[in-house]
């Protein structure tokens, strides 16, 4: 005697065909972007501690000729010297956006989105104990910048790490690739953006 009942017409059948599985969620990737932020924060702190105690301002050391040297310079603005009379601010702002990226992260789970805001959580974090521990004083503190390449603004490791974590999240942004770890995929997107306008 079979045992199974009918089906209700407004009854909706499952999206997936014989032997095909629905794909698991991908892990939460919150270890991985703090992992990422504490190696670059180390290496950030580690590098200006080398710097203060073995440099003088003005002294710089040259590595490959005069296009890229070492030379200590006390940023008072943001990355590459930028806004210098504006210190409180720029430290308020890095405060925020640590705030924000731990809280993003705690629902990220894709690997990319999870390196690219764990460089720019590690770069924030090492600029931001640098106002807020250095002189003159907590949140007026001058960040320690020593990379200097050719005519480009004398810059650290923390500068580094938020420009190329932002650029690999425009790209991410861009190409379609989700924080959720799913993909957009533009012509997807077109299509059904034409099925609702038809």
């Amino acid at each position: 005697m079979s045992t199974d009942l009918p089906r209700e017409s407004g009854a909706e059948e499952p999206d997936t065909s014989p032997g095909e599985s629905v794909p698991p969620a991908q892990p939460l990737r919150l270890p991985v972007l703090l992992v990422i932020a504490a190696v670059l924060l180390g290496l950030d702190l580690l590098t200006k501690t080398i710097v203060v105690a073995t440099m003088t301002p003005g002294r710089p050391i040259d590595l490959i000729g005069d296009t890229v040297r070492l030379t200590l310079v006390r940023n008072p603005g943001a990355a590459f010297s930028m806004a210098t009379g504006m210190t409180w601010l720029l430290t308020l702002v890095a405060a925020a956006v640590v705030i924000g990226v731990i809280r993003i992260g705690r629902t990220l789970r894709s690997l990319p989105w999870a390196i690219g805001l764990g460089m720019v959580l590690g770069g924030a974090l090492g600029n931001l104990i640098d106002r807020l521990f250095r002189a003159p004083g907590p949140l007026q503190g001058h960040v320690v910048d020593f990379v200097a390449v050719g005519w480009w603004p004398v810059f650290n490791v923390a500068d580094s790490s938020i420009v190329c974590g932002a650029i690999l999240l425009v790209a991410l942004t861009v190409f379609g690739f989700e924080p959720d770890g799913t993909r957009m995929h533009r012509q997807s997107a077109a299509s059904s953006a034409e099925g609702k306008t038809a």
